[in-house]
């Protein structure tokens, strides 16, 4: 075994790039481990963490941490570390779009140099995220802050001071957003048209989307504005300021609004907000007795003109508990009666645990009404289970799991061990900014799963909800084949693969 570490002095990359090239040098072959970030105080606990000393280094140093089977692969890993940096992932290092002198230093110096930019992406981690985002509003330029790790009070103080200045904060933990067809953080390959979205939700934005493409529906503008912002402490400051733009965007003929279930009262104020807006509003606020995204796509597609499809589906061949069976609620599961479900996207699990606790009661998760972080986080908890891997608690130090599957693919592992494991709910999120071949990943995995269980005698099923268009690079129809061969059932619904899961356990294990 090869250790490699080394520090590239005032070298500056964004963590969003990062994270992408981190993941193409982990993925080279020979290496058993990879860390490459700015030496922030976590990033270098991180780097203890895999058993590195830490370097003397601070913030706006990048270091490179390999370790791999041996000095081969240690030089091919640096190869593809220089190439990913050379192709764009990480531009920020070579100050791009700031001419040939060096990159500036400050928020304010690049938006004085960018005079015509009037949005600014702030991807730093969290803890640095706040100063360089107010920067940014004292500049005058509007934010998409897609840190997270970012305290409510910052959040708070930020959206106040930029509706202060007529400015919108777009986040923060904004993954997601589309401004006039250029996608931001996570975005998926969609058509232009006249929906414009608030969302205050990440893949649930992304599952809208990609449903309305799948429909022949596009949209003129995405804004998201974080997780937060409808709750009560932060009052959907961006949400108002959103709903406003989009009102007086010409391009905009429908504004939907959509939002992981709200605080009460500032649903109801931004309702209202909605209720004057002069463009139609549709709002789809997730919540018992709410519809879900994909009623809430058709009901889009309807108001626009449109055919609303048949949301397309890829299936194994025929086992012991067929799809038909399935969503009739014919399946036994006789080894086992228990929902586990583990996501990448926090509004794809929320609305899965809203399904789930239609029909089958009690459902522990770490998202949405009465979540219970601890007890979803614990593989020994009893009962079903569906935890968002995406949540800050996972991702301290660590990519976005739409982006590493480790955690994930070890979870999965460890769930397909208990006998009472009977249905598996994943996510695959695709797009720009995602895992360039997830069903690489994840096919072997499901398939070892779903082998762990037979060898005990059991039956596991798995149901991948694929949050996708046929449009993004990682080829839709080839992530659900590969999936589809390693004995999942694919959906691009959300709310259909929550729904075809659970009703694949056995009725009988509805608890009062």
């Amino acid at each position: 075994m090869v250790d490699h570490l080394d520090v590239h002095r005032g070298r500056y990359a964004d963590s969003v790039s990062l994270m992408q090239v981190s993941r193409r040098v982990a993925d080279v072959s020979g290496v058993t481990s990879a860390l490459v970030a700015m030496a922030t105080e976590l990033n270098l606990d991180v780097l203890t963490g895999m058993g590195f000393a830490a370097p003397d280094a601070g913030p706006n140093d990048l270091v490179v941490a390999i370790r791999a089977d041996d000095d081969a692969a240690v030089t091919a890993a640096l190869d593809e570390l220089e190439t990913a940096l050379a192709a764009g992932h990480g531009a920020g290092a070579t100050g791009g779009g700031f001419g040939d002198g060096p990159p500036p230093r400050t928020v304010r110096d690049a938006a004085g140099a960018a005079a015509d930019a009037d949005l600014v992406l702030v991807s730093t981690p969290g803890e640095h995220a706040y100063l360089e985002a107010l920067d940014a509003v004292r500049a005058g330029r509007h934010v998409m802050l897609f840190s997270d790790n970012v305290s409510l009070d910052a959040e708070i103080a930020l959206k106040r001071e930029a509706a202060d200045r007529g400015l919108l904060v777009m986040g923060p933990d904004a993954g997601t957003a589309m401004v006039a067809g250029v996608g931001l953080g996570f975005a998926n390959v969609v058509r232009p048209g006249p929906v414009g979205i608030v969302a205050a939700s990440g893949t649930g934005a992304q599952q809208l989307t990609c449903l309305l493409d799948d429909a022949g529906v596009g949209v003129s503008h995405v804004l998201g504005v974080g997780g937060r912002d409808l709750s009560a402490a932060v009052g959907g400051a961006a949400t108002l300021q959103a709903l406003a733009a989009l009102d007086a965007d010409p391009a905009t003929d429908l504004i939907v609004l959509l939002s992981k279930p709200p605080d009460q009262a500032v649903a109801e104020r931004v309702r209202a907000a909605a209720a004057a807006c002069t463009t139609p509003v549709v709002a789809g606020l997730l919540g018992p007795g709410q519809d879900d995204l994909t009623a809430l796509a058709a009901t889009v597609v309807t108001r626009v003109g449109g055919t609303v499809p048949d949301w397309a589906s890829w299936q194994p061949p025929a086992d012991t508990a067929t799809d038909t069976d399935a969503r009739t609620g014919a399946v036994d599961r006789a080894g086992g009666a228990r929902l586990v479900g583990l996501f990448a996207g926090g509004t794809l699990c929320t609305e899965a645990v809203l399904i789930a606790r239609e029909v089958l009661g009690p459902v522990v998760a770490n998202v949405g009404p009465d979540a219970d972080p601890a007890a979803a986080g614990d593989v020994t908890t009893p009962g079903h289970v569906l935890v968002d891997l995406g949540e800050d608690e996972y991702t301290r130090g660590r990519p976005h799991p739409m982006i590493d599957q480790q955690l994930r693919l070890e979870r999965l592992a460890a769930e397909a061990a208990r006998a009472d494991t009977a249905v598996a709910l994943l996510d695959v999120v695709l797009g720009h900014g995602a895992h360039t071949d997830p069903a690489a990943e994840l096919a072997p995995a499901i398939a070892d799963a779903r082998a762990t269980a037979a060898a005990a005698g059991r039956d596991l099923a798995v149901v991948v909800s694929l949050c996708a268009t046929a449009g993004d690079p990682q080829g839709r129809d080839r992530q659900a084949a590969t999936l589809v061969e390693a004995g999942a059932h694919v959906y691009v619904s959300n709310a259909a693969a929550a729904r075809a899961a659970v009703a694949r356990l056995a009725t009988t294990s509805r608890t009062p």
